[in-house]
């Protein structure tokens, strides 16, 4: 089957690979028919987030059919369609059961201790092969996949993979309440979601922060009032806009890419991602990467405020403005999204049509076209927000 494999930092490819097979009695196989680029991918690329086994499958989100399944999967049959929680998780571990699925004891080959497993990721993450692929395996599959009635689409239900879900549980660790302020750091995909979730769950006022035109017209259609940090301070914005008290509640949907280095763009993406790695930039020295996110959402927040960060942070970031934020009497809540516990929660609201989260994709190309769909999306270019793959 054809998929995309990393081979080292600005070293990714459209391959040959071999066909996944069932491994485990709880394994399905799945033929993907909608995948999609996350920014998290691009760290994996640009090396600021290390630990890749070389021919590794990238991708994390996916919509399929089911093929084939191992005799211990009891809810899925070949044919069903299905969207693929992008982090993995067992079902019946006490971390599971109580909805923490990110931290499931079992998943990760590395053990209890080991952290979140997800596809598509480093070896510390269990180095699953991921979704980026005509077919992918999916471990403990009647937890792994979540059903889909068959007026959803393809475009509306990717984004249930990952995207919309962690947009979701940044408002949920943030503790939005009704009438809350709620900032948002960053108007990526995972941003303009956290726009729309936090209207959702019932904040009165949506204050968005990028420096980019288009993501920020994105916000400004959904209402939220726009901060271009290019043109104004945000915290000082902030403040203006809230009569100097700050907002009630923080999504950080940033993370380290709040200060990723420019540097001048090639044609040659080998070349243009390098340029932003770390081995290449001293900006991205390990215990030295950016924080600019962090540092504006402790300046922002109002006194006993609420922080919810999933923007990712990789290990390579050893400091956060902890003493300003102890000032303060924040509360920070950080982590991996649970997509399994939200996914039900989100799908009904869109088969009930309160939502059709299909309308904030941007871009929708074939897989064969992947390579160039990277290159698009790493430069940030207009219109390139959100890409789906066609698989």
């Amino acid at each position: 089957m054809k998929a995309v494999t990393w081979h080292g930092v600005g070293d990714i490819r459209f391959d040959e690979v071999s066909d996944p097979k069932i491994e485990e009695p709880t394994d399905a196989i799945v033929r993907i028919t909608t995948s999609a680029i996350c920014g998290t991918d691009l760290h994996f690329v640009r090396g600021t987030m290390p630990g890749l086994r070389p021919g590794v499958v990238l991708g994390h989100e996916a919509v399929g059919e089911v093929v084939e399944v191992g005799p211990g999967v009891r809810n899925f049959s070949p044919g069903d369609r299905v969207v693929v929680p992008s982090t993995i998780a067992c079902g019946y571990c006490s971390y599971c059961r109580a909805g923490y699925f990110a931290q499931c004891d079992n998943a990760n080959p590395g053990g209890k201790r080991a952290g979140t497993a997800f596809f598509g990721g480093p070896e510390d993450a269990g180095g699953f092969n991921g979704l980026q692929a005509q077919y992918a395996r999916v471990p403990y599959a009647n937890v792994g996949l979540v059903a889909l009635p068959a007026d959803v689409t393809d475009e509306q239900a990717i984004t249930l993979s990952d995207i919309w879900p962690t947009a979701w549980f940044g408002g949920r660790l943030a503790e939005i309440g009704p009438g809350d302020t709620v900032a948002v750091f960053g108007c990526g995909p995972v941003g303009q979601f956290a726009v729309l979730s936090a209207y959702l769950q019932g904040a009165g006022r949506v204050i968005a922060v990028d420096g980019l035109d288009d993501r920020l017209a994105m916000a400004r259609a959904q209402h939220a009032e726009v901060i271009d940090f290019n043109a104004d301070d945000p915290v000082q914005a902030i403040l203006d806009l809230t009569g100097g008290v700050g907002v009630d509640r923080v999504i950080d949907a940033v993370g380290v890419d709040a200060e990723a280095p420019s540097g001048d763009r090639s044609d040659d993406f080998q070349q243009e991602v390098e340029q932003v790695a770390p081995e290449t930039d001293p900006a991205w020295a390990p215990g030295d990467a950016p924080t600019q996110a962090a540092r504006w959402a402790v300046e922002a927040v109002a006194k006993a405020g609420t922080i919810g960060v999933v923007g990712v942070y990789p290990p390579t970031v050893t400091s956060y403005p902890f003493g300003a934020a102890m000032m303060k009497n924040l509360t920070i809540k950080a982590g991996n999204c649970h997509h399994r516990k939200y996914i039900p929660e989100l799908l009904r609201l869109v088969v009930s049509g309160t939502v059709d989260p299909a309308r904030l994709l941007t871009r929708q190309e074939p897989m064969t076209d992947v390579l160039a769909a990277y290159r698009q999306f790493q430069d940030r270019e207009p219109g390139w927000l959100k890409v789906a793959l066609d698989v």
